[in-house]
Parts: C-alpha cells; structure tokens; sequence
C-alpha cells in the first residue's frame, strides 16, 4: 500500500507543477526575459511585449491543462489498489509518460498564439 500512495504522489507532481506555475505566470509573470525562469522559445524572446504575452498564455494553457490531468491522474490509480507493485508501477510510469506528452504539446497552443498575434520580428499585428 506504501508503494501505491508513492506512485500517486509522484504521478500529482506534474498536473500539480503545471497549476502551481501556470497560477503563477497568470498573476506575477517574469517581467525580464532571462535564459532560466519562464516560458523560453525564440518567438516568446523576441522582445518584451512577446515575453510577457507568451508567459500569460502558457500559464493560462498550463493552469487548465494541470487541472484537467489531476482527477485524470488519481482516477486509473483506483483501479490498482490492492494489486502487484509491478502492476501500480506500470500505470504509475504510463500516467507519468502521458503527462510528459501533454506537457511537451502545451508548447504548441501558446506558439500558435505567439504567432496570431505578433509577425515574425516580435511587432504585434
């Protein structure tokens, strides 16, 4: 039973990483562009007006995203209670995999933002 309460704790980092820092580029985004702490692709370091537009979006696809993984995350969990650990650790790594992908592919809608709303040298449109 140890093992399962380890195995969903670690697979609530991510969705709960996703709405801490979504929550936080929402209120209080980074407010100068830096190569360590925010949003960081070429486009969302063009300049200011992009950096804090890209932050705001992220953190708006990033907040939804987490809260909509969380109860997606603990549901499957109940159906491995009481079984095998190597049971528990396959769902555990699947959900985790899974969480990777959608938190790779959240890049996507804030890009596509970036990209409506600013032309390829930053200027907004």
């Amino acid at each position: 039973m140890g093992f399962w309460w380890f195995m969903l704790g670690s697979d609530l980092l991510i969705p709960l990483i996703m709405i801490g820092f979504g929550k936080l580029f929402l209120t209080n985004p980074p407010k100068e562009i830096n190569p360590v702490f925010g949003y960081r692709t070429s486009m969302s370091m063009k300049n200011n007006n992009t950096w804090i537009f890209a932050q705001k979006h992220c953190g708006q696809v990033w907040y939804k995203i987490g809260i909509i993984l969380l109860p997606l995350s603990i549901f499957p969990f109940l159906f491995v209670l009481g079984t095998t650990k190597d049971q528990v650790a396959i769902l555990g790594l699947t959900i985790c995999a899974i969480q990777l992908v959608v938190l790779i592919a959240s890049i996507i809608p804030t890009e596509k933002a970036l990209r409506r709303n600013f032309d390829q040298n930053g200027n907004r449109k």
